[in-house]
């Protein structure tokens, strides 16, 4: 794909989640589905988290993609290393555990996550939007750009920050609202929930290294983790 191709590509992607975030800000204004989002707002869904964590990334990339047609590689390093970072370390694994988590427990029993009353408030169109395009287009972004990931503890250790935060968001959630975010979440014992986040994180963690083979893979050594120099 040219370079512009790309860059409009990029372009359609990122006003397909601005769409998407502005969209579900206006349904949350609605008294009937706002009951779905008390006791921490839409925030406290990992989907929604993920399609602002999408917009940002798209949006930067662009940035870097107007930036590289008019200053030139150069003079735009920082900016194609934070498209990189963000990408690697947060906008691949994140949009792949959401896809793959959701839909996982959907067929298994759809009340521990998404539950039947759901489809009665959001269209089904919104629903694939939120769990099922965001796979293509983290995948369509691997094979469209070359990602250099940082040396692996530095993005390993930055997703288990991300991770950590959002544990603790539920966590917090529910010892002042007494109300989980997910409904699976209340089927479980507390050495139940422990073993559940830990092995999420395990998940998360065979998802970057997954991303990472595949950067490989489709781009070779040249875009492998820098190494520091002795």
């Amino acid at each position: 794909m040219t370079r512009t191709s790309t860059c409009v590509y990029h372009l359609f992607v990122l006003s397909w989640y601005i769409f998407l975030n502005f969209y579900i800000s206006r349904e949350g204004e609605d008294p009937r589905k706002s009951q779905i989002f008390l006791n921490g707002g839409q925030w406290k869904y990992l989907t929604f988290l993920n399609l602002v964590l999408q917009a940002i990334f798209f949006g930067v990339a662009c940035l870097e993609d107007v930036l590289k047609r008019t200053k030139g590689k150069k003079d735009i390093k920082f900016v194609t290393a934070f498209r990189d970072l963000l990408f690697t370390t947060l906008a691949f694994p994140i949009s792949t555990f959401v896809f793959l988590s959701f839909w996982i427990l959907f067929l298994y029993d759809r009340e521990l996550v998404y539950p039947k009353a759901l489809d009665n408030i959001f269209p089904v169109w919104l629903n694939h939007g939120m769990h099922t395009f965001i796979l293509p287009f983290s995948l369509a972004e691997v094979i469209l750009r070359p990602h250099c990931y940082p040396l692996r503890k530095k993005g390993l250790t930055l997703l288990a920050a991300a991770c950590l935060a959002y544990v603790s968001r539920v966590l917090w959630i529910y010892s002042e609202t007494g109300t989980w975010v997910y409904p699976v979440f209340a089927k479980l014992s507390p050495g139940g929930l422990a073993a559940f986040f830990s092995l999420s994180y395990i998940f998360t963690i065979g998802i970057y290294l997954f991303g990472e083979k595949l950067n490989h893979w489709k781009w070779g050594d040249t875009m492998q983790p820098r190494k520091k120099r002795k």
